[in-house]
């Protein structure tokens, strides 16, 4: 017998609101089966929202060439046929924003009901996936209100370097998607709030009264004992979306509270989590309209997001679902920032984290070592500060918040630790990144922020990523010089020994501003006999190498050609280097001249 749903959510744990999705296709099954397959088939990670609880919803994708997969009345002949042929509840729902067809299973189904379902839809030929709609969480871990210096922007040792950049750009014109609990308003934030949009369809998640609309304020995400899963204390209201928002936008330079790394920056709130979280099939939804993309029932986006910051997080594999909504959002533009997880655990563990397209961000504490709770390995991206409050209030992340335990009250402060304060700092950068270059992909985003990455003052077990990010850095690498044709060169001939030491011929750079451009001209002109035993680098005023030319098999004769290098990371003014070195015997050569054309 099915219970209420009211009973079923009691069991839905907020410690641990994912489940793990298995990766690996299903045994195949024959489509001329008459009985349904039975629920060993399917695995449990397969059926559950979270672990422990059956999923009352399902995410199917179908195949491009279905008709269930653009047409609604298909989509629910599809599921009413699998009722038929289970004996269960389902039903078509809706359309999420990637064309994937919601599923609903009713109240309170059992494993082996959701395994019998599951199983149906894996073996229709037109299905390309099925995942169960799973609940996801805020990854951030609150503590006291206190108010204090941002060590986390400006201080030498392991902040971030961002007052530097603001000389740059302060990511006016660049508006911010923070997918998260929604926005309580406060002053200090006011100026930078655009419109957003309320994804939540679950009344008993949203406890705002209503399902989905165009107010994405935060009514507070609290809890009584036991109401988010048997042994989960009561908790108050975290006003996580608006400590995220805080980090990235807050007002500056206004005489009080904090100052937001993109200050120029908008942020438009979008509300996916409440009490104990929040589904995938809503977060799937807002990551497409924050993009721009179009979800059925709800208006075009007039604020369309390049940058989406998701401090959010559950455990298992990134489901196929999730993962074309954040292929979506990416080929339209917009970078995707994804907390790595509170867990101490690899991340490949922790979706969406885990996802392909995401720049996934490790939390570090004031020492720049990787703070205890932050998630690590391969799938790390980039490390940015978190905070660690162990030893000291203080050493956490201060941003905006509101005093309320369950409902809005005063607007506060208050310090905050988790990588969901880490990741922040990355969508911030990202926002400067585009106000800079507004040309940027978000895989040329995500590549420059790796690139001008500096090493972790501190230690780090398990990978953290490129790094510590750096927003000067990074910001002057991709801002560039502009080009002007104004060429630099140098006729002084020298001999390249045979199969000896690389020689180097200087060119001084004087007058430019800022940094070389991202397309420097390097012109060479070498006489060799045999220029595949040649070896050649270009070496910036820093001393970092370019490498134009390696060896290679090729008997032609001399380097006379023009190489295009991305020199945006470094200084126009100062002296510039050809290394020219021959790697192999019996062939020698000169290099007659080179020049650098601005």
């Amino acid at each position: 017998m099915r219970i209420s749903p009211e009973f079923r959510r009691k069991l839905i744990s907020v410690a641990a609101v994912s489940a793990a999705l298995l990766t690996a296709a299903p045994a195949s099954v024959a489509v001329a089966q008459e009985t349904a397959p039975g629920p060993a088939a399917v695995p449990a990670a397969r059926t559950e929202a979270a672990p422990g609880t059956p999923a009352e919803r399902l995410i199917v994708g179908y195949k491009s060439g279905a008709s269930e997969a653009k047409s609604d009345k298909a989509a629910a002949a599809d599921a009413a046929a699998k009722a038929e042929k289970t004996g269960e509840d389902v039903d078509f729902q809706r359309r999420l924003g990637t064309g994937a067809a919601l599923v609903d299973l009713g109240t309170n189904p059992a494993r082996a009901d959701v395994a019998d379902v599951v199983a149906q839809y894996e073996a229709d030929p037109q299905v390309a996936y099925v995942v169960p709609d799973r609940l996801n969480k805020p990854t951030a871990t609150p503590n006291d209100t206190d108010y204090g210096k941002q060590w986390d922007l400006f201080e030498s040792t392991a902040g971030m370097n961002v007052p530097a950049a603001w000389d740059t750009t302060t990511g006016t014109g660049v508006t911010v998607a923070v997918i998260d609990t929604g926005y309580v308003t406060h002053s200090d934030l006011a100026a930078n709030i655009v419109g957003g949009y309320d994804f939540i369809s679950d009344t008993a998640v949203s406890v705002d009264g209503n399902g989905r609309d165009s107010n994405p304020a935060d009514p507070g995400d609290w809890y009584n004992d036991n109401e988010c899963g048997q042994g989960i204390p009561a908790s108050s209201s975290s006003w996580h979306g608006t400590h995220v928002a805080g980090t990235i936008a807050a007002a500056t330079n206004n005489g009080k509270g904090i100052a937001g790394i993109a200050h120029g920056a908008k942020i438009s709130p979008v509300r996916v989590l409440g009490k104990c979280g929040g589904y995938d099939s809503d977060i799937i939804d807002a990551i497409t309209w924050a993009s721009g993309g179009t979800v059925s029932g709800v208006p075009a986006n007039t604020n369309v997001a390049k940058v989406i910051n998701m401090s959010l997080g559950g455990g298992g594999a990134c489901s196929s679902a999730t993962q074309s909504a954040i292929n979506g959002a990416v080929n339209r533009g917009t970078a995707v920032v994804v907390a790595a997880g509170n867990e101490n655990q690899n991340v490949s563990g922790a979706s969406p984290a885990n996802c392909n397209n995401v720049i996934a961000v490790a939390a570090t504490n004031r020492a720049g070592s990787r703070a205890s709770y932050s998630n690590y390995g391969s799938l790390v991206d980039i490390s940015a500060p978190g905070g660690e409050t162990r030893t000291s209030t203080a050493n956490g992340i201060l941003s905006t918040l509101n005093s309320g335990t369950k409902t809005p009250s005063s607007e506060s402060y208050a310090y905050y630790q988790g990588t969901s304060m880490a990741t922040p700092h990355v969508a911030g950068l990202a926002a400067l990144m585009k106000s800079a270059n507004s040309a940027l992909t978000p895989a040329q985003i995500e590549s420059a922020i790796k690139a001008n990455a500096r090493p972790l003052p501190g230690t780090c077990s398990g990978g953290c990523g490129a790094g510590l990010a750096d927003a000067v850095k990074t910001v002057q690498a991709v801002k560039g010089g502009s080009s002007t044709g104004t060429t630099f060169s140098s006729t002084t001939a020298v001999a390249i020994p045979d199969n000896g030491a690389a020689i180097e011929s200087p060119i001084s750079v004087t007058g430019r501003s800022g940094n070389a451009p991202s397309a420097l001209q390097v012109g060479v002109d070498i006489t060799h006999t045999y220029r595949g035993d040649l070896v050649i680098d270009l070496v910036a005023p820093d001393g970092s190498a370019y490498r134009l030319k390696s060896a290679a098999s090729d008997s032609a004769d001399d380097v006379k050609t023009t190489y295009t290098v991305n020199a945006s990371g470094e200084s126009a003014n100062g002296t510039w280097k050809l290394r020219v070195q021959d790697t192999a015997a019996q062939d020698t050569g000169t290099l007659n001249g080179w020049k650098l054309t601005f």
